[in-house]
């Protein structure tokens, strides 16, 4: 944690903390799990009863978790969702531009879902990373957005996007034309030398 952290050189510090982009999810949520750190998400009932849903954390969200720990020996509050932007109802078989994006109700396998926010986007919206980390970002402060606004802040984002997050490793090299033939050698060689290093750093007892 903190103190083993603080006591590798600031070079090692600074390849550590990048070349945790390098793990997969499965070595992430073990490290995680070892340290009790959160990376299911959890949400509110309506009677206030707090409840683990069966989604994980995108990865970024669990490296920033790491990262912190790594830095302050802290650690930092699971994803939780209040009961006002959760609904677990089916779709109504229509939608308006009016009508919120409920988490529980994110589905791209609805047809009428994917069709009002491709009119929204003007055919552009594509159902992926962008979409999904969006939706959790406004969830996750506590607010439904409605169709419309949902659509709006996608177009931005995905204008805003110029190159792939850190944490999508094999995009990131290949966006900086680091990727290789022998990529996933290489990724395996950074994970197994993270893992090593994080492997001296004990649970709480």
């Amino acid at each position: 944690m903190a103190f083993f952290f603080s006591k590798l050189s600031k070079r090692k510090q600074q390849e550590l903390l990048r070349d945790l982009n390098y793990l997969n999810t499965a070595e992430i949520k073990s490290f995680c799990k070892r340290h009790s750190i959160p990376y299911t998400i959890a949400y509110e009932t309506k009677d206030g009863t707090r409840r683990k849903t069966r989604d994980d954390d995108r990865k970024g969200v669990m490296l920033r978790r790491v990262r912190h720990f790594l830095r302050t020996g802290a650690v930092l509050k699971e994803t939780y969702f209040r009961s006002t932007v959760v609904c677990f109802d089916a779709l109504p078989q229509t939608l308006a531009a009016s009508d919120r994006l409920y988490y529980g109700q994110y589905d791209n396998s609805s047809r009428t879902l994917m069709a009002v926010l491709r009119d929204l986007t003007d055919g552009a919206f594509e159902d992926g990373a962008i979409a999904r980390i969006l939706a959790r970002t406004f969830w996750s402060k506590g607010y439904a957005p409605t169709f419309q606004e949902f659509a709006d802040a996608w177009l931005q984002a995905r204008n805003e996007h110029k190159r792939p997050n850190p944490e999508w490793a094999f995009l990131a090299d290949l966006a900086e034309k680091k990727a290789g033939a022998d990529w996933k050698k290489m990724r395996a060689k950074k994970a197994k030398q993270v893992l090593q290093t994080l492997e001296q750093i004990l649970p709480k007892p």
